[in-house]
């Protein structure tokens, strides 16, 4: 009977670790799975009621599901597990997830001796994104992305200009130390690129700058699975002539050892994110195609050398 009712109460925990759960859900998920007879639905009630006691964190109220909020289950780590998610949590902490990273220490019961002393990262994020006004609009955010309907967000730009802006498919992405909305932006006009959707329709909006969500509209998300994306075609050579492509979205064209360079096609989803990159390269990058594109970074790096005409 003692077997029985322990498996009963780890098939709650399973459950409520999944996502909340109300009392009818649970009594019909494991009546099918015939963990228990009889009321199954007071059983429920007993269980978690014991499984608080036991430090459980179970959130619940009239006409509203189950939490599981936080467990107290033991957690048995071997010494690289707990460097690895010491490791895990030193990362999150200098990227601005202070609360996730606070998490990770309390669930592998960490100390100052678990911590890495011989890796140093510099991420230098703009704010502490387990700031609650923060969470809460990365929350906000996770939930429109679920419902896969076009919403609106108010924006204040890095010069403090605010603006609406209506987005279609989106996600969150980690890039140089911020965290962006990742969005199709239906109603933008492509400058360079003439069918739509259009890579430049692609924008990345920071996301302590996101003011407001509003409520999802009726119309569902017009892309079908990803962001549409762009050709290019560049090659390294110099100091990164034995580049090896590492990024999902690139590929190796043409390599001449003798001569020293690789040539490399990538689909790009964000323009501004890749000519980023292709600066920071020098003179060891040339931009092949689209000839546009390769004429943007040919300006830019003139601008970038009419800075020194003075010495």
């Amino acid at each position: 009977m003692a077997d029985n009712q322990i498996a009963f109460a780890l098939e709650i925990l399973k459950l409520l670790a999944e996502k909340p759960r109300t009392r009818r859900d649970l009594s019909a998920t494991l009546s099918d799975l015939n963990c228990e007879t009889g009321d199954i639905s007071q059983k429920i009630v007993r269980t978690i009621a014991k499984l608080r006691k036991c430090g459980f964190e179970i959130n619940s109220a009239p006409h509203h599901p189950y939490e599981l909020v936080a467990s107290s289950f033991p957690v048995i780590l071997s010494g690289e597990q707990r460097q690895a998610l010491a490791l895990a949590a030193y990362f999150l902490s200098d990227m601005g997830f202070s609360v996730q990273a606070s998490q990770i220490i309390q669930i592998g019961k960490l100390t100052e001796i678990d911590l890495p002393t011989n890796i140093k990262v510099n991420f230098s994020p703009p704010v502490d994104y387990g700031d609650g006004k923060l969470e809460a609009i990365m929350n906000t955010l996770q939930e429109r992305f679920r419902q896969k309907r076009r919403y609106t967000i108010r924006y204040r730009s890095s010069q403090g200009l605010e603006q609406n802006w209506d987005c279609d498919r989106s996600e969150l992405r980690f890039h140089n130390g911020s965290l962006y909305l990742f969005a199709f932006l239906p109603d933008f006009a492509p400058r360079f690129t003439e069918k739509r959707p259009s890579v430049e329709q692609n924008f990345a909006f920071r996301v302590d700058r996101v003011l407001h969500i509003y409520a999802p509209s009726t119309t569902p998300w017009g892309l079908r699975s990803n962001f549409p994306t762009l050709e290019i075609r560049y090659y390294l050579s110099g100091a990164l002539g034995m580049y090896q492509p590492r990024r999902a979205n690139e590929r190796e064209l043409l390599r001449d050892t003798e001569a020293n360079f690789v040539e490399i096609v990538t689909q790009e989803d964000f323009l501004f994110w890749f000519r980023q990159r292709i600066l920071q390269y020098g003179s060891n990058v040339k931009v092949l195609e689209p000839i546009w594109l390769a004429q943007q970074v040919a300006r830019e790096l003139e601008r970038a050398r009419a800075m020194y005409d003075n010495l």
